[in-house]
Parts: C-alpha cells; structure tokens; sequence
C-alpha cells in the first residue's frame, strides 16, 4: 500500500492514556520528570499531559497546555486513534461507540483538519462483519484512515476479513509503507504469529529491510503496529519478539517515531534515536503492567470513563525533521499520578 496525501499543515489527535508512575532501576531524571534511561509508566500529571518533540532522536518535552513555539512552523499533523474493540458491550463499557464517537467529534472539531488517521488495531472486538461495518460507517469516507490490525482483527480468520477490507496493495499479512511530506510511514503487522508476544516474522523483516533501503538516513521515520515494539511487560505478551531485528535496521536514521496500541495506555521509551510511544483504547483502561494478575478490562467509575480515555496531537516540522506528541483526556479533565488514568 502506497500513498502521498496533499493536504497541507494541519493539527491532529491520537487516542491515549496516561497510567501509573515512572520506573527505572538505573534512573536519570531531568528537571522536567523524565526518567532519561528508564521509561514513563504515567505520561501525565495532575492536570497535565506531555508534548514530546523529537529532533534527531533527541526528545524533548513539555507540559500539555504549554504553547509550543514551534507550532506555527509545523507542516503537517495527524491522527493516531487506537484499540477500538467495537463489539465490546461488557459492564467496563456498554457503548464502545459513544467513546469512540467522542474521540472523533474532538478531532473534527480541531481549528484545523488532520491530514489522515491512523488506526493502530484492535478495530473490532470479534472480527465480525457487523463491527468493521460499524467502524467504517463512524469513520466516515472523509478521512484517509490507515490501519493496521490487532489481535482481536486477526483471531477468527487469519486476519483474511481484515485484509478484503483494509488490505489493498498491502503485503503478506497487511504491512506496507507510504511516503508524506517528507516522512516515511511504515505499518507492520505483529498479531498474526503470536507465540505468547507478538512477531514480525522473516518475510515481514525481508520486506522491511528492502523498504529502507533506498531511504536517506535524514528521513524522519514513523513505525506503527499494533503491541509494542520494545518489551513493555513480557510476562503479559507487550512486547514483541523479533523486534531488535526490525529496529536494528533503523540505527542509521536520525529521527525514528514508533508508535503502538494494545496495552490500552500511555508508556514511553526514549532509546538512541528511537521514541517510542503507546496509546491508550477508545473503549476500555487496562491495569499498569504487574498490578493485576492479568491484563484485561479494567473497570473505573462511569463518571471517570472519559478521564482515562484521551487524545495526542502529532505533528511534523519538516526543516527541523521533528515530531511533537501531546496527551490529554477526551473529557479534557485532569489526569492524576499514580491512579488508573
């Protein structure tokens, strides 16, 4: 799948959450909280959320909130919506497509129009067709959406349903890649050979090694896939096994952006020069990694549902070869440390 949208600069929102505190055995904290070596379990504090700007690899972050000086400059930003599970109607969230819908409304209220969304799996819950049809018809054809599936898109038939709908032109199981202003797009596919964590698989790996190598180191790279890419928390399965082979290949770019769902939260990793960043659900929390004796729906009180759903602006400053990210509730509320938001 291949494809150059034409829009110009926009501002956009992905769905995320913030969970828990930062944990680091070897800890470097900066001045503004961040644990250099280790990585953020909880992206916000009280009342806030994080911009994070990546200049060569380099982060840097800011309160949400904050005006970013760079803004104006910004070519062009996106939208990251994750973990959709439409289908899910158990106590933790009977209308998955009410929150879903608020995420939506909040981005097509932005001053300015995204340039495209990108879906990063677990659209539907069960994989029937009812909910892609639901999907499909919330996220309108107004949009260009790019997905890639998660385990809960892939687990009936292979992910053969997914494909017919979303895969066109795609390879193997659904990876691709596409070019933007200046920025090249990669979305793999780590759901599909699942051995207790996710796997990219040798042909997914062949394919990626081809796909970069043509690409000039100064091209600012964005990864997306479904469960983390760096190991989060093993013993749950957020991680994936074969990924050091995948972000080996990346070592030579300045600037590389991984972003992912799953976990259904916000944790961060900065890593040389790669950041990585997960993204909460539009459905449903799931626990901190290690406080429950699984993952899983977690439920909250009704009235802080949309407290610990939210939404991240992503956008790009081509000159600069940067990307900034930010954090904050659907419900615009503020987030507390340490709590399950």
């Amino acid at each position: 799948m291949s494809s150059s949208t034409e829009r110009d600069r926009t501002s956009s929102y992905a769905i995320m959450k913030s969970n828990s505190n930062v944990v680091s055995s070897d800890s470097e904290i900066s001045p503004d909280g961040i644990d250099r070596r280790g990585f953020l379990r909880c992206m916000a504090w009280a009342g806030t959320g994080l911009v994070w700007t990546f200049a060569g690899g380099v982060p840097v972050s800011r309160v949400f909130g904050q005006p970013m000086h760079s803004a104006k400059q910004s070519d062009f930003s996106f939208v990251q919506i994750s973990d959709s599970h439409i289908g899910f109607n158990k106590a933790v969230n009977p209308d998955v497509t009410a929150t879903l819908q608020a995420a939506i409304d909040k981005t097509d209220a932005l001053p300015q129009v995204p340039d495209f969304l990108i879906h990063t799996g677990d659209l539907t819950h069960s994989s029937k067709p009812a909910e892609f049809d639901t999907l499909d018809q919330m996220l309108g054809k107004k949009r260009q959406v790019f997905y890639v599936p998660g385990e809960h898109d892939t687990s009936v038939d292979d992910g053969k349903m997914y494909l017919d709908r979303y895969g066109k032109g795609s390879q193997g199981n659904g990876w691709y890649s596409f070019d933007h202003r200046g920025v090249h797009f990669i979305g793999l596919v780590n759901v599909v050979q699942l051995e207790g964590m996710g796997r990219l698989g040798q042909p997914q790996l062949d394919w990626l090694k081809k796909d970069l190598a043509g690409l000039k180191s100064s091209v600012p790279i964005v990864l997306f896939a479904h469960i983390p890419l760096w190991a989060v928390y093993p013993t749950w399965g957020w991680g994936t096994s074969d990924s050091e082979q995948a972000l080996a290949m990346l070592n030579r770019f300045g600037s590389v952006t991984v972003l992912n769902g799953h976990i259904h939260q916000v944790m961060q990793k900065v890593e040389g020069n790669v950041s990585f960043h997960t993204a909460t659900s539009t459905a449903f929390p799931q626990p901190a990694p290690g406080t429950a004796p699984s993952p899983g729906p977690m439920k909250v009180p009704a009235e802080r549902l949309r407290d610990v759903l939210g939404i991240t602006e992503v956008s790009f400053v081509a000159h600069r070869h940067t990307l900034a990210i930010v954090d904050a509730s659907l419900s615009g509320a503020p987030i507390q440390p340490g709590s399950a938001a």
